[in-house]
């Protein structure tokens, strides 16, 4: 039953992060390990690392959210004002 509850919760979590405007946040992987939601994959500001936890902890209602997100820095995306 737990664990139904808990794949439950992960496609609701995947379901907030497609809703998302920002492209990095649709790529991201949710999965679930134990008794919590996991957060995995990259995303260019810690912002966005924040957002998207703050998207999936209210999609899953009462469901330990394990941010396990990488902030990675893209060199090519920089510009010049």
């Amino acid at each position: 039953m737990a664990q139904t509850l808990l794949s439950d919760a992960a496609a609701q979590a995947k379901a907030a992060l497609l809703r998302s405007r920002i492209f990095d946040l649709r790529r991201l992987q949710v999965d679930h390990d134990g008794d919590c939601v996991v957060l995995r994959g990259r995303v260019d500001s810690f912002y966005h690392k924040q957002l998207a936890q703050e998207l999936v902890r209210n999609a899953v209602d009462g469901a330990e959210v394990v941010n396990a997100i990488n902030v990675v820095y893209r060199r090519e995306e920089d510009f010049e004002w």
